[in-house]
């Protein structure tokens, strides 16, 4: 039982393995061709994984993009074809490094503005802080706290 657990955990891991894509499955004329292909899918994001680019994702989208890539540069598209189709179907995300304009400012801007607003609510945190001081005691919660404190103080009778 333990046996067959065993080697049922080793085929899947296994299978996992050998079905990860890999680039020499796309046969080119030149090693010109494959470089300029790698070059091409390096500068493309996974729309899936989207923190990775179409060369590292093993996502089955990236798989279908980069034979897509792959069909269009056979077919004699240039690169800027290609990125034009790809851009005018997924929009400008779709770039690894997208373009700075006015459509993209948020993707450029965003983590900026987000970090100022942060700093600014810590700092100004921290300042209202240090600027709220302990109102001082009135005279007469300071006999009451003086009270207390000399009660407290006090020598106890063995009576009480």
């Amino acid at each position: 039982m333990i046996k067959s657990l065993a080697l049922s955990a080793l085929l899947l891991l296994g299978s996992g393995v050998a079905s990860a894509y890999t680039l020499e499955e796309f046969e080119f004329d030149s090693p010109e061709q494959h470089d300029e292909f790698r070059d091409l899918i390096a500068k493309l994001r996974c729309l899936v994984c989207q923190n990775e680019s179409l060369a590292g994702s093993q996502a089955e989208l990236a798989q279908d993009l980069r034979n897509e890539v792959y069909r269009m540069m056979r077919a004699g598209q240039s690169e800027d074809e290609i990125l034009d189709f790809l851009i005018e179907r997924y929009g400008d995300f779709v770039l690894y490094d997208p373009p700075l304009k006015p459509s993209t400012y948020l993707l450029w801007f965003g983590p900026f503005v987000l970090i100022g607003i942060g700093a600014f609510v810590v700092v100004r945190t921290l300042l209202s802080k240090k600027q709220t001081q302990d109102d001082p005691l009135s005279e007469a919660e300071r006999e009451r706290l003086q009270a207390l404190l000399d009660a407290k103080h006090a020598p106890r009778s063995p009576d009480s």
